[in-house]
């Protein structure tokens, strides 16, 4: 599998980057399966959150054999520096580890997130702790909304994240606004030289009032190989600037990545955009989306 570098971190991270989301509602059994079939693949990028179910405990007992071979990321949501603080602690249990790689201020989709965040007694204090104590190498922001390049963008000017992980797929490239917001906070990454990963690239469109929802994201992803490749192409070939894209939260469409990843040569991006436009039903996942 590729590797791109990690902005000024340096680490040469797989471009697929394991989400472990998926391993939210999963058994041990599940769960260790999919981790072997990423390892198997070619990732050496995990990346967790303590809001993910139990996702950090199903990671945990592969950490004595794999912790050296990785870049291990988790999230805080939490707001303030009490409570941010108390789950970076936890979350290195559950982790079975002395430390992560990075800890990213999980799903900062607004300014006032972002003012939570950032403020005095906010749980950026805890993350510049852990990482004066050695628990956290990196600080990072993420968020999941049509808004969240453009609150990254502020993020960056308050503070030197060292990583950005914000929404980016051929669809909502196709929105004016966003596509512009999308640029500026490319700008303000190659300025800092922070790592810039994205998610949401085969969101297919949320998921329809009395649709049975038959994977465990929040929206309809694409499960179609044909459609998979050709989103991996567009946004792997397309954007040299992106170091990584996280994995769908769903288990049973890593194989179907995987493949994508190792297929998207074949495909430019005007080729994959070409392709994704045949979908009828394609949207933003950010319309209806929960809470």
């Amino acid at each position: 599998m590729e590797t791109r570098r990690l902005g000024r971190l340096g680490h040469q991270s797989s471009v697929l980057i394991y989400g472990a989301a998926s391993l939210g509602g999963v058994d041990q059994d599940r769960a260790d399966a999919s981790i072997q079939e990423a390892l198997d693949a070619g990732f050496n990028h995990f990346d967790v959150a303590a809001d993910y179910g139990d996702a950090e405990l199903r990671l945990g007992p592969r950490m004595p054999e794999i912790r050296d071979r990785i870049f291990l990321a988790t999230k805080t949501g939490r707001r303030t520096v009490e409570e941010a603080w108390s789950e970076i602690n936890r979350s290195l249990e559950r982790l079975q580890t002395d430390h992560v790689d990075l800890i990213q201020m999980h799903a900062v989709c607004d300014l006032e997130n972002l003012d939570l965040v950032t403020d005095k007694g906010g749980s950026l204090e805890a993350a510049i702790r852990a990482k004066d104590e050695g628990m956290v190498r990196a600080i990072g922001i993420t968020g999941h909304t049509a808004q969240a390049p453009s609150v990254h963008t502020e993020g960056l000017r308050r503070f030197d994240f060292d990583s950005v992980l914000t929404p980016l797929n051929y669809k909502l490239s196709t929105d004016p606004q966003y596509a512009a917001d999308y640029a500026g906070l490319v700008e303000a990454v190659k300025a800092s030289d922070a790592a810039l990963m994205t998610i949401k690239m085969i969101a297919r469109r949320g998921w329809q009032d009395g649709e049975e929802k038959s994977y465990d994201t929040w929206y309809r992803p694409f499960d179609e190989q044909r459609y998979i490749t050709a989103a991996t192409a567009w946004l792997l070939n397309g954007h040299p600037e992106i170091t990584g894209l996280a994995t769908a939260g769903e288990t049973r469409l890593l194989k179907q990545m995987i493949v994508a990843e190792r297929e998207r040569a074949d495909l430019t991006p005007e080729a994959a955009a070409s392709i994704l436009g045949e979908v009828q039903d394609y949207a933003s996942p950010f319309v209806d989306m929960p809470i």
